[in-house]
């Protein structure tokens, strides 16, 4: 039974989904508007956010996110998690903090650790907290 994150971008769903398709190569798996709901009372509600995010889906790597604009109150508040993400080396790491720092806030640079060839920690422009870790190499044996 997996566990996904769901995310409650307050309106500004459609701008995050293109943001994480630029900067982590995310593939929009789903994504459905309030407009295109099967139950027509849920634009009822408002429907100044018909054309708003009901529900996304989108992957990165092997792990789907799961997405929403929520009540489109304008306010996204991100806090108390972070979302980690494990590329293979140093460089990919760089190319993705780097991307996710685009607008974004370093709250923690990229750089080598005593756990970590590389590791760091940023706040997209969104809000969502990223730590950015590559593995050690396994000791030659």
């Amino acid at each position: 039974m997996p566990v996904q994150p769901y995310l409650f971008f307050d309106g500004k769903c459609e701008e995050a989904l293109a943001f994480y398709r630029r900067a982590l190569d995310a593939e929009i798996v789903m994504m459905m508007r309030w407009k295109d709901s099967p139950d027509p009372a849920a634009c009822q509600q408002n429907p100044a956010n018909t054309d708003k995010i009901m529900h996304a889906q989108f992957r990165v790597g092997g792990s789907e996110v799961m997405a929403s604009d929520g009540n489109c109150g304008g306010q996204p508040k991100f806090e108390g998690f972070a979302l980690s993400l494990t590329p293979p080396d140093a460089a990919a790491a760089e190319r993705l903090f780097n991307a996710l720092a685009d607008g974004g806030q370093v709250r923690m640079p990229l750089s080598e650790t005593f756990f970590s060839p590389r590791f760091g920690m940023v706040a997209d422009r969104f809000g969502i907290c990223w730590m950015v870790y590559v593995p050690q190499a396994e000791p030659a044996s």
